[in-house]
């Protein structure tokens, strides 16, 4: 058994995110579609870490736990040494959860009296100074996450917003501290211990601050953050002889078949990135409001790829802007709204995939979730980075043409205007 680090994140694009990580830093990474009922469903030699990805981030905070324990329970059985809870870099939670309740009950299960939480992301514009969260150069209350339409992030103090989710003393690890590396760091834990704090908000803003905190966790039996963190922890087990340190880790099996993106993400960056797929591909719209009137835009949209499947990629999207989000969840409501289209673009993606598509991008969380579901995938194996955040994957299972499928799972708010139009030049 090989398997050194388990991560449990609470949606798919930020498991995708927080794998492509660690390939990025050495370790050889397979995710896995929500908890397995049983063993490990791929032969462990030759994997480092493994990620259990759930669907948990917006779901009842009670319903959240069970299942962070669920695939916590499971990675212990792996036999894992470490373990990290990942959360999205914008922290996107309600003031009853889910990040502090899931972090709290983890840590009561590992006997863990203090962890971290660190959703810093420099490499996409994601920093933490002096407990205050930035989107690029603006507040995150000030950036486009103030729109969400499930977890509107209002409030850029971390601090302020973690403490309201945990039961236990939130402290501050400033940039003053960070700077100064890890010893600094971890004596900063040991003193917020004795202060009786039980988590810390931890400052970054580089790559090398989220090294030096990387180092400054070794011996935590859990971390929680974004993707960011992970840059820094793989070097704990070089450090103890547990990791090979020249590793080709993003080695992917070749792929073929078509190519196609489904997109679902309202962010801005998806928002731009479809804009400019639309220019040089065909494209159908996928309207929640027709859905809802019963019009049959599953079937509407593979008649319409159909003849056209393998000539250029295809792009299926239900992106629109914050203003008609809002617009149709006032006659829909939030949650009928988002399922009706989630469900659409799943049902799309599994017919696109029967029409030949064997390469296919999908943007936003909860899309990405819907998608792996109806395309009963049990496992990726995490390839090459297309930009920060987002690798290439291919299922652990082989697909009617024997060949395995090639994802890449991207979270809304990552990727530059062109991702949609790059990434293939990324895939083996």
């Amino acid at each position: 058994m090989t398997v050194l680090l388990g991560c449990i994140a609470d949606d798919f694009t930020g498991a995708t995110d927080v794998a492509g990580m660690l390939v990025k830093a050495g370790m050889r990474t397979v995710q896995l579609i929500g908890v397995p009922a049983g063993p490990l469903p791929f032969d462990a030699d030759g994997v480092d870490a493994v990620v259990i990805a759930l669907k948990s981030r917006t779901n009842p905070a009670d319903e959240a736990v069970a299942e962070s324990l669920a695939a916590l329970r499971w990675l212990q059985q792996a036999g894992c040494r470490q373990f990290y809870f990942k959360y999205c870099s914008t922290f996107d939670s309600t003031p009853r959860g889910n990040i502090g309740p899931v972090a709290e009950a983890l840590m009561g299960a590992l006997d863990a009296s203090f962890t971290i939480a660190c959703p810093a992301f420099p490499a996409n514009g994601r920093t933490i100074y002096k407990g205050y969260l930035f989107v690029g150069n603006e507040l995150l209350s000030e950036s486009g996450m103030r729109h969400h339409p499930l977890t509107p992030m209002t409030d850029p103090n971390l601090v302020r917003v973690l403490q309201q989710q945990v039961r236990g003393k939130v402290g501050l690890v400033d940039a003053g501290v960070v700077e100064r590396g890890g010893e600094a760091i971890g004596a900063r834990f040991a003193a917020l211990r004795e202060q009786g704090c039980n988590l810390a908000i931890v400052d970054a803003v580089s790559n090398r601050d989220l090294e030096a905190i990387g180092a400054a966790c070794a011996d935590l039996a859990l971390v929680t953050g974004g993707s960011g963190i992970a840059l820094g922890l793989p070097e704990n087990f070089r450090r103890r002889g547990l990791l090979e340190r020249q590793v080709a880790a993003d080695t992917l099996p070749a792929t073929g078949g078509a190519r196609a993106v489904i997109a679902g993400s309202c962010s801005q960056a998806t928002q731009r990135q479809v804009a400019a797929m639309r220019e040089q591909a065909p494209s159908f719209h996928v309207d929640p409001l027709a859905l809802a009137q019963g019009a049959d835009l599953v079937s509407e949209a593979l008649a319409w790829a159909a003849p056209q499947v393998g000539r250029q990629p295809l792009l299926v999207y239900a992106t629109a802007t914050p203003e008609t989000v809002k617009a149709v969840q006032a006659q829909l409501g939030v949650e009928r709204a988002g399922s009706l289209v989630e469900e659409a673009l799943a049902a799309i993606a599994r017919g696109l995939v029967a029409l030949g598509v064997g390469q296919l991008i999908v943007a936003g969380g909860e899309t990405s979730g819907a998608v792996v579901k109806a395309l009963g995938v049990s496992g990726l194996r995490i390839g090459p980075e297309i930009d920060p955040g987002v690798p290439w994957t291919t299922t652990l299972q082989a697909g009617c043409d024997g060949a395995p499928l090639a994802l890449a799972l991207k979270s809304g708010n990552f990727g530059s205007d062109d991702f949609f139009l790059k990434a293939w030049s990324r895939l083996p």
